[in-house]
């Protein structure tokens, strides 16, 4: 160990502030040069000196309690600051990306009529078997789900038969919101001669069909 070690994890056990213990540093590493340069190796310094614990405690027991309370307080500070801080950004990240939701009329993307159209169009080209022209309203995502054979297969967890459409029943609406993309999801449940079916459907902020669920 040099003497610019040796002072140094002496000076991380003294409680005291900074500016105190940069001069009990410079003293002791003052000392010891001066000691060297009469001819003594560091090795017997050190020796002579004491452990680092030793040292230290001498230092402590010269510094009053308050003082010690108060550095042991800013030490724990400096700890805790930054895990509180970083729990902050963290909290402020995951509400960031969490899914929330708000009133479809107070947005600033989408229109109640809009939606409500556009969710009526989606499923009279789900009930014509229209997948071409619903290909080209949905997003990429979307454009290898949409087709006969899975469309058939989701419907026929209902029923085999549907019938005719025969209603459209009440829309309900919400604008979500998740990051910095914005989504509309509106719910409709829709009478067929021998089903009702309930469609939840979201899109975009470019009106494009995102997601579909039916029950």
């Amino acid at each position: 160990m040099d003497a610019k070690k040796y002072v140094n994890a002496i000076a991380r056990k003294i409680k005291c502030n900074g500016k105190k213990k940069k001069e009990i540093k410079k003293q002791l590493l003052l000392d010891i040069h001066m000691r060297m340069k009469q001819g003594e190796r560091l090795e017997e310094i050190i020796s002579q000196m004491g452990t680092v614990k030793e040292i230290a405690d001498s230092f402590n027991e010269n510094i009053s309690l308050n003082e010690q309370k108060r550095y042991v307080r800013n030490k724990v500070m400096k700890i805790v600051i930054p895990i509180i801080v970083m729990l902050v950004f963290l909290i402020l990240f995951v509400y960031w990306i969490f899914p929330k939701s708000y009133d479809i009329e107070q947005s600033k993307y989408f229109s109640k009529e809009q939606v409500e159209t556009a969710m009526k169009e989606t499923i009279e080209l789900l009930d014509a078997g229209d997948y071409t022209a619903l290909r080209e309203r949905v997003t990429p995502q979307m454009q290898t789900l949409l087709n006969a054979e899975t469309m058939d297969d989701v419907k026929g967890m209902l029923s085999d038969d549907w019938g005719e459409r025969k209603l459209f029943g009440t829309v309900y609406l919400v604008e979500l919101v998740q990051g910095n993309k914005h989504f509309a999801i509106g719910e409709i449940t829709v009478t067929y001669e021998n089903v009702s079916a309930t469609y939840r459907l979201t899109y975009d902020e470019d009106m494009r069909l995102s997601g579909i669920y039916m029950r």
